[in-house]
């Protein structure tokens, strides 16, 4: 290989690195505050504890933070995150579970299959979704003490109680339920075979 052919591949391969593209653009919004707080890139590196090259490359969106990163750097310029990540958000309106890709919990006998997953930006709208498989015989636990929130489910296979307070409501199979989570409540499966609901929850409680 010539010397020229060498200096072209480098230039090549700087070329292809230059041209990278960064998935997630921080960097104008990052810019802007800080400008606007009349913070120079050092201030800011020196509170992040990084280097003021990097602070420069991500304002300049030419690399992309790592999460710990761009939070130090949020805290240190008072960045609600809400704001970061709006314009992602955006691109993003609609969330898809596959169907293999569900997260699962157990209490116990009894199964949690995610359906919805809760996000931290919708805040007081938060929620979560998942099937419950209850054995016969066997029933939740977590809401005997009562949370806040509201919930809501459908039975889809057998039979089971709800117990809210010292109150029974028997539900079969197609029967909905909702109620305010605060009082006591669980759901049990009295019948002979498994018990499969859909259920919702917000806030949060589960998957979070």
């Amino acid at each position: 290989m010539t010397p020229s052919q060498d200096n072209s591949g480098t230039k090549m391969q700087q070329n292809a690195l230059g041209k990278k593209k960064v998935p997630y653009r921080f960097g104008e919004k990052l810019r802007k505050v800080r400008e606007r707080k009349g913070y120079t890139l050092k201030v800011v590196a020196t509170r992040a504890g990084v280097s003021e090259s990097l602070v420069s490359q991500i304002e300049r969106n030419r690399v992309s933070p790592a999460i710990d990163t761009l939070l130090t750097l949020a805290d240190v310029l008072d960045i609600n995150l809400d704001y970061l990540f709006e314009d992602y958000r955006r691109k993003r309106p609609v969330q898809v579970i596959r169907n293999a890709e569900r997260r699962t919990l157990s209490e116990e006998d009894v199964k949690f299959e995610e359906l919805a997953r809760p996000d931290e930006a919708d805040g007081r709208h938060a929620l979560e979704s998942y099937v419950i498989e209850i054995p016969a015989g066997s029933q939740t636990h977590r809401g005997s003490y009562g949370h806040l929130g509201r919930e809501f489910g459908v039975i889809v296979q057998g039979k089971g109680q709800l117990h809210y307070e010292n109150l029974i409501y028997d539900l079969n199979e197609g029967d909905s339920v909702s109620f305010s989570a605060g009082a006591p409540h669980t759901l049990t499966n009295n019948g002979d075979t498994i018990l499969r609901a859909i259920w919702v929850v917000t806030p949060p409680q589960r998957f979070v």
